[in-house]
């Protein structure tokens, strides 16, 4: 990663949300909180549209709490889940249209002692962000963060571009534990210790995309 990493910018993540996790990998989640910086370097990403893909939170229409979803890019979707945990995506496509990047594991590359305490449970530094959980916890991240511009240069939330990862260096596979559309090959990721456990989803359903 370069002395001065860049942000990435709301035009470049206006795309498909398959490119954009594409893109995603190997860029630096940057988180800003009163307790000190915490910079994950993202490792493993799924990718969803909206009305095409029945996996997605937005296939049913908008909501209150899908809102943040239809844009603009670059913005953070927090949500929470199980009743215990935040999960974070960033939006993809454009002003109005659905899509954005869940963000699944990383690797702890900026405030590792303040990672290890958020995270005190981890055996491991690849365990520290290992699952979507894991990452927004190490961040500090929750759903006072959903909506934040991620390419604002003040924000407390940013994302750092990375050097391209070269593309045969990604791998790709069903995403993890959804009910539907268990098939589809939208989960990417880099050889990590860090990537999360593959969990396969408990209904199949058969879809071209």
């Amino acid at each position: 990663m370069p002395d001065t990493p860049r942000q990435l910018t709301e035009q470049e993540l206006a795309v498909d949300p398959v490119d954009a996790a594409r893109l995603l990998l190997g860029s630096v989640i940057e988180s800003t909180t009163p307790e000190g910086v915490v910079g994950v370097r993202i490792v493993e990403v799924e990718a969803y549209r909206g009305g095409d893909d029945p996996a997605s939170h937005c296939y049913r229409g908008r909501t209150p709490r899908n809102d943040v979803m239809f844009g603009p890019a670059g913005r953070l979707y927090v949500y929470f889940v199980y009743g215990m945990h935040f999960c974070a995506n960033v939006v993809s496509l454009t002003d109005g249209v659905p899509g954005a990047v869940l963000l699944r594991a990383g690797e702890v590359v900026t405030g590792t002692s303040l990672a290890h305490t958020r995270r005190s449970s981890a055996r491991s530094h690849a365990e520290l962000a290992k699952g979507p959980a894991r990452l927004t916890g190490v961040l500090g991240l929750d759903r006072a963060h959903n909506g934040v511009n991620l390419t604002d240069a003040d924000a407390s939330v940013r994302l750092l571009a990375s050097d391209p990862v070269d593309p045969t260096d990604i791998r790709t596979g069903p995403r993890v534990g959804v009910a539907v559309a268990v098939d589809v090959p939208w989960r990417f990721w880099l050889d990590s210790p860090a990537v999360s456990t593959y969990r396969r989803g408990t209904r199949r359903t058969r879809l071209t995309f």
